[in-house]
């Protein structure tokens, strides 16, 4: 009779503790998927509103003026939405799992060698969702890359120390003709007047060193490189007229920090005018006046050379 009733009671007790183990089990998957759920939810919560603005970007420029500009911007916020609705994800299972396996008096608690739920979810959505981010990067990085036959502008950026020159081209690549030209000296800043609402193509190279083209409401920043090496670059449009403040990136000699340029966005009626004064062979300020612009750069100012009060020889030395 002992051997008997010592046989019985341990399969009552499996018996009686398995649906204890299987609701368990399904509660766990109830509350990882109520998470799945609220990240979810999280997720297209924060895509409806302007996130990027209410966290300064992200740390991404704000104010981009062409599509490509704002492609790149949505994309770097849809990147760090997703980022946040990982972490919030991951976080909540770190604290679940802190506040419902705590210690409970001495017992050991069950120990499992296995969790194919668990495996299967840390192993496929990290994979998911470096796919995801992989396509719309590149699907994104093609369009802003993309350049197109006949842009409606052209323009080729000459850098040198430590100032800028754009000639404005009848065509693309090194044959073409400079048909307008804008250069900068030491004494008045090169304003680069663009139409507004219409494709643009920079063609770059530099006559010493190496610099960089950066506008940064453009978003774009590329490397103005010597010898026969051409960077281009294309914008399908400008959408904002005005003036803003260009610079060289790289650090390319004493005065680098003072290369500014200015873009000055203009209708396109004005930019005809201003190029038809150009080719007439009027200078920079007199064909910006023509236009009702004003006739130097607003965003910036020229640097000091410090010829006279830093050099070997002041001019007022012998006074």
């Amino acid at each position: 009779m002992v051997a008997r009733s010592s046989e019985v009671r341990p399969s009552a007790v499996r018996h009686s503790a398995s649906p204890g183990v299987g609701g368990r089990r399904r509660r766990g998957a109830g509350r990882v998927a109520g998470l799945g759920l609220g990240g979810a939810a999280l997720l297209v919560l924060l895509t409806g509103c302007d996130v990027g603005k209410a966290f300064g970007g992200f740390g991404w420029p704000q104010g981009g003026i062409t599509p490509e500009a704002n492609q790149m911007y949505d994309l770097w916020i849809a990147s760090c939405i997703a980022a946040l609705a990982v972490g919030v994800f991951v976080w909540g299972l770190i604290f679940w799992c802190v506040v419902r396996y705590r210690k409970r008096g001495n017992e050991l608690p069950v120990q499992t060698r296995y969790n194919l739920p668990m495996e299967f979810l840390y192993t496929i959505a990290p994979i998911l969702v470096v796919s995801v981010l992989f396509y719309y990067t590149a699907v994104v990085q093609t369009d802003v890359n993309k350049q197109s036959k006949n842009p409606d502008v052209t323009v080729e950026v000459v850098a040198f120390k430590w100032n800028w020159q754009f000639n404005y081209r009848d065509g693309q690549g090194p044959e073409a003709n400079t048909v307008a030209s804008v250069l900068g000296t030491s004494e008045v800043i090169p304003v680069l007047v663009l139409p507004s609402g219409r494709s643009v193509r920079f063609e770059e190279h530099s006559r010493d060193v190496i610099h960089s083209f950066w506008v940064p409401e453009l978003l774009f920043k590329r490397d103005v490189m010597p010898g026969n090496v051409r960077n281009s670059f294309e914008v399908s449009s400008i959408d904002q007229e005005g003036a803003f403040v260009g610079r060289c990136a790289e650090l390319c000699g004493s005065y680098h920090a003072f290369m500014n340029f200015e873009m000055r966005v203009v209708s396109p009626e004005k930019y005809e005018q201003f190029l038809a004064a150009k080719k007439a062979g009027k200078s920079t300020q007199e064909a910006l006046g023509e236009i009702g612009e004003p006739e130097y750069a607003t965003e910036t100012k020229p640097f000091d050379t410090r010829r006279d009060g830093a050099n070997f020889n002041p001019s007022d030395a012998g006074s």
